[in-house]
């Protein structure tokens, strides 16, 4: 399933003050940067594996940790953190990197071929990791969506430093040109149309900033509607929820 029809782009609706944010169910491109709210809630299929992507210090890791109770999690912080433990304390993290970029990579196989809701964090300048993904997925009959954390250097760089946790400059800086390049592409006239767009391989791609990423509080994972209802697991603090917005599939012209 290496060639996913990309679907029209979601129509975002502004919602009035003191009304409920509606529950988004993105298809296609779906840019809420630059609003003064957003949905609280997005809605993916009960399978879905969503990939949340931004520059190191930019959100990800608490966005994921807010939507955790929803999904299972890989996170290469974690996978750092378990190699780290069963090294020698004197030995660098950069002699032992290549094996846990693959510890990192069989997990993602193995959370992808597990079934159910995967949350996936990844800095979303390789495209390649993407469409790596969204194989192992289409193998699965599992969709891949992507949430893109559209912040600056200069705030991602002051997360790192609010963390204590800082990436190499070298490492930063690879990963704000790819993730510039993915972003004008995103931001380009006619990406949102329905011919494959910047990321054919995803379902749908979501765009954040600094403002709508603290107002989606949570997101769940539901069947379709006539499939069975069992596994759905909505997320942790889940709001109330107002209108649903949802544009239907659209295959290409």
């Amino acid at each position: 399933m290496d060639d996913i029809r990309r679907p029209a782009a979601t129509a975002v609706q502004e919602v009035p003050p003191g009304e409920p944010a509606p529950v988004l169910r993105p298809r296609g491109l779906v840019d809420l940067r630059g609003k003064e709210r957003a949905p609280a809630l997005l809605s993916y299929p009960a399978d879905a594996v969503v990939v949340v992507s931004g520059l190191p210090g930019s959100g990800k890791s608490t966005l994921i940790r807010r939507w955790s109770g929803a999904a299972s999690v890989v996170d290469p912080r974690d996978v750092h953190v378990a190699c780290e433990a069963v090294m020698p304390s004197f030995l660098p993290y950069a002699v032992y990197r290549p094996w846990a970029r693959l510890v990192y990579v069989r997990r993602l196989r193995a959370g992808v071929r597990a079934g159910g809701p995967f949350l996936v964090h990844d800095c979303g300048s390789r495209a390649w990791m993407r469409r790596w993904l969204a194989r192992e997925a289409g193998s699965q009959g599992r969709e891949l969506h992507l949430v893109l954390l559209d912040v600056g250097a200069a705030e991602a760089l002051a997360g790192q430093e609010a963390r204590g946790r800082r990436a190499r400059p070298r490492v930063f800086d690879r990963h704000r040109r790819g993730l510039r390049r993915l972003v004008a592409a995103l931001s380009a006239p006619g990406a949102a149309g329905g011919d494959g767009g910047p990321v054919p391989e995803a379902a749908s791609v979501v765009l954040l900033d600094r403002t709508t990423r603290e107002h989606v509080r949570a997101v769940e994972f539901r069947r379709r509607a006539g499939r069975q209802a069992s596994g759905v697991r909505p997320g942790v603090g889940r709001p109330a929820s107002g209108p649903e917005l949802d544009v239907p599939r659209q295959a290409r012209p």
